[in-house]
């Protein structure tokens, strides 16, 4: 009798670790399962669609609703409109568009140059 209580304690030690086991495994199944779907759509280069889209979606950034679908659906179609790149907003974009329009000149004619492009009204 003594042996058999002895196979009984066995097995519940032995059914207890499996079942205190079991999650640690699956917990690993399913972390590396998600992860490996995810490091192969990281790892492929983008279609010409969805670098299209982000081009697009770059050009319109700020836009909202109607005006933002439109100027979407545009660009995404390559009408003339849309394709043309819009003024710089900020002056931060004007002083940088108007550097690189005067790239190469020098002093007094470089300052000039610069004043006249920064004080053009906006398209």
């Amino acid at each position: 009798m003594m042996c058999f209580h002895s196979q009984e304690r066995s097995m519940k030690k032995l059914i207890a670790m499996c079942v205190l086991v079991t999650p640690l495994f699956a917990t690993g199944a399913f972390a590396q399962g998600a992860s490996a779907p995810a490091a192969e759509k990281s790892g492929k280069a983008p279609t010409a669609q969805q670098e299209k889209m982000s081009a697009c979606s770059k050009q319109n950034k700020g836009k909202k609703g109607d005006d933002y679908k439109k100027s979407m659906s545009d660009c995404l179609s390559g009408s003339a409109a849309a394709t043309a790149p819009a003024a710089p907003k900020t002056q931060q974009e004007k002083m940088s568009a108007c550097s690189k329009e005067n790239k190469g000149k020098k002093g007094d004619d470089y300052k000039k140059s610069m004043s006249d492009c920064l004080s053009k009204p906006a398209a």
